[in-house]
């Protein structure tokens, strides 16, 4: 591309992108260390209990086997802060899907069917697998995920909401949800010379050199973790996973390089799942639609391994200026795998069951929902009392509307049909928090005027590379093809993970800073460059993490239309509008498609997505994607992803606030609220499946 002094905002083609798709990009498990093997790991069939006994001789027996590790035979690992990754140290099984052998063998297809062969005696237990069937069983946590209190009061919410002259109080559910990104979990494993080497799928290659480091009670500086390219992950690689741990045992204890690549169907119980939430949702307010109370009260499942809270009410802190209000959580502890993060953890859920119950009030009141919205701006944040860095989200919702052609709609339910199919439109909003961390950058100048940033960022396909190339470009004052990104590997510059939609303002930040300090001493400097070139290095530690006066969040507003077949049942959903107000858009073209990917997700989570769970086995049945149905192009309409100009000084260098995951926060409801003014009947639980919604029409 031609030379520009200003990159930011360009909409710049990813770097890598002819490498992803001739296949030169070479992913974890596509490593392939001379004398590599293969491992497949052996897991629970029952939902809690113990083996008793684990028989592996005719495993041993067949073709190319080298070992079958258990609890017996595997190597020992340290204690972790993280106990999912405590594998094949007792006899324990907490979960259905829980490792308890792995078979090493010379080929995939023998390590695969040598697992077959292990045969298993368990001792079970009584299990309880089900949330609704627990839900007095739950107890409230200290904190929810991210560290957030898990219950927040102002005022007298409960009194407030009985004096109200208008309220609604419902309740709303969404079923356990899965990641499944497209490149499934896997690692490649080597130890040498008391080193170890893992390839690893992962969204943050330092925090798994500092995992495994202390696992294997190495030196950190002993592990080189490789992460170059990662096939999505959506969160359910933000930390170190079992499979990467498994790889490692039995690399050590084979003295061979070990390849292990999770099946999909056991990635729900391996690698977290977005756990299911019961919201009970009370909104009180004066007949002009003046909120008094707010009350969001959340309950959802974790595991006995390790607790794991869905933060789900705490959206509800941030959006609407309530005179009272209650945001709390409660969980119950059950024999399921352990939850975790999946995109926009907290606000995906939370967000559904607020921006409904609004819809709800709005229906109530006889009051245009974008109305609704408006009337109740908050000047600051009604948590904290913070004054908010920048807050559009009423010109999101405004440019939206006059975009989707809102002036047009008949607020009336059930009053636009075209032979079978009943049409609707719906609104929501969206939030998500401005997160970012410290984190290290180095760039060098070199005589040939090639420029060098190395950071240690994580390219799950957001495309840091470019972004970053052009985040450097900037502050240097050059064109962005003078800059080449080094990522994606231990012993670059220590940076975070991708995650939180902080990737790019953290890493970004270090290498602003560490563009700004070459540029100084370019200035400075008379005379040609040395051989090996010019180098300046930054750490925004105690910048990047130092606490901010305001509450800085980005927002957004989703606009959807829906066609409801009668005979049917089925939903098909003919557009989808987004507008946000996310600071600075560093790249048109990658943020797009950041907001656009959110948005197929939040209709899959509207639609078609839903982890159940066996109450027998504990097993969540349909985990692979036959059974999972994520959208397909099929199931995605015309969808429009658009921003606003936002200015924000209070962020970081860039002014830029994370875009990967609030295209997903309010697409459900939106999605639901067009369902709800298409047919006049309010559905209340996730997803919304032909069957379920022709059951009410």
């Amino acid at each position: 591309m031609a030379s520009q002094a200003n990159a930011l905002g360009a909409p710049i083609e990813r770097r890598e992108g002819r490498a992803k798709v001739t296949g030169d990009a070479l992913y974890a498990t596509e490593y392939t260390p001379p004398g590599c093997v293969h491992a497949w790991p052996v897991t629970a069939t029952v939902a809690r209990g113990r083996v008793t006994s684990l028989d592996t001789a005719a495993a041993l027996g067949l073709p190319g086997v080298l070992a079958v590790l258990t609890p017996d035979t595997a190597p020992r690992i340290a204690e972790s802060d993280d106990p999912t990754l405590a594998v094949l140290q007792d006899f324990r099984v907490p979960h259905h899907g829980w490792p308890i052998a792995l078979v090493v063998a010379e080929t995939l297809e023998e390590a695969r069917a040598a697992a077959r062969a292990v045969r298993v005696e368990y001792e079970t237990e009584p299990n309880a697998s089900i949330l609704d069937d627990h839900l007095a069983d739950a107890y409230r946590p200290e904190e929810a995920n991210g560290g957030h209190p898990a219950e927040r009061r102002q005022g007298d919410p409960e009194g407030a909401f009985g004096a109200a002259p208008v309220t609604v109080d419902v309740r709303y559910r969404v079923p356990p949800l899965h990641n499944h990104p497209m490149e499934p979990h896997g690692a490649t494993a080597r130890w040498h010379d008391g080193r170890l080497t893992a390839y690893d799928t992962s969204q943050g290659a330092d925090t798994v050199r500092a995992v495994l480091a202390q696992l294997f009670k190495l030196p950190e500086d002993r592990v080189t973790v490789v992460s170059e390219h990662v096939g999505g992950g959506f969160g359910s690689k933000g930390t170190p996973r079992p499979h990467v741990v498994l790889a490692s045992m039995a690399s050590l204890h084979t003295g061979r390089p070990v390849k292990l690549t999770l099946a999909r169907r056991l990635l729900p119980e391996l690698v977290g799942h977005r756990a299911p939430t019961d919201h009970r949702l009370r909104l009180g307010s004066e007949p002009d639609g003046t909120l008094l109370s707010v009350i969001h009260e959340v309950t959802t499942h974790t595991s006995r391994v390790k607790e794991f809270v869905e933060q789900a009410a705490v959206p509800a802190r941030v959006m609407y200026d309530g005179k009272s209000m209650l945001t709390a959580h409660r969980v119950a502890a059950l024999d399921v795998p352990t939850p975790s993060w999946m995109r926009a953890p907290g606000e995906a859920p939370g967000m559904y069951a607020l921006e409904s119950a609004v819809d709800e009030l709005a229906d109530a009141l006889g009051m245009d929902p974008i109305e609704l919205r408006v009337r109740n701006e908050p000047g600051h944040e009604p948590d904290s009392g913070l004054p908010f860095s920048s807050r559009h989200l009423v010109e999101c919702l405004r440019e939206g509307a006059e975009r989707f052609g809102w002036a047009e709609r008949d607020p009336r339910p059930r009053a636009r049909r075209s032979g079978s199919l009943l049409l609707g439109t719906g609104v929501a909003a969206a939030t998500y928090p401005v997160l970012v961390s410290p984190s290290r950058a180095t760039v060098t100048a070199h005589p040939d005027g090639l420029y060098v940033v190395r950071v240690n960022a994580t390219d799950i396909g957001t495309g840091a590379r470019t972004v970053l190339a052009q985040v450097a470009a900037q502050a240097l004052g050059v064109g962005v093809e003078a800059v080449r990104t080094e990522i994606g590997t231990t012993g670059l510059p220590r940076a975070p993970l991708a995650g939180g939609s902080s990737g790019t303002a953290s890493w970004g930040w270090a290498v602003h800073e560490a563009c700004g300090s070459l540029s100084r001493q370019l200035r400075e400097r008379t005379g040609p460059l040395p051989p090996e070139g010019l180098t300046a290095s930054a750490d925004t530690e105690g910048s990047a993490d130092a606490e901010s006066p305001y509450a800085r969040h980005a927002f957004g507003a989703h606009f959807a239309e829906v066609a409801v077949d009668t005979d049917t049942g089925e939903v098909r959903v003919r557009r989808l509008l987004g507008v946000y107000a996310a600071g600075r858009i560093l790249n048109a073209r990658t943020a797009r498609s950041q907001f656009i990917g959110g948005m197929v997700m939040g209709l899959g989570m509207a639609l078609t997505e839903r982890g159940s769970v066996d109450p027998a086995s504990g097993a969540f049945i349909g985990n692979d994607l036959a059974g999972y149905h994520v959208p397909a192009h099929a199931d995605v309409p015309a969808i429009e992803a658009h921003w606003i100009d936002e200015e924000d000084e209070h962020l970081n260098p860039m002014g830029s606030k994370g875009i990967g995951e609030i295209g997903i926060v309010g697409t459900a409801a939106a999605i639901g609220n067009a369902v709800h003014h298409a047919t006049g009947v309010r559905y209340r639980e996730l997803p919304l499946t032909p069957d379920r919604v022709h059951g009410g029409l």
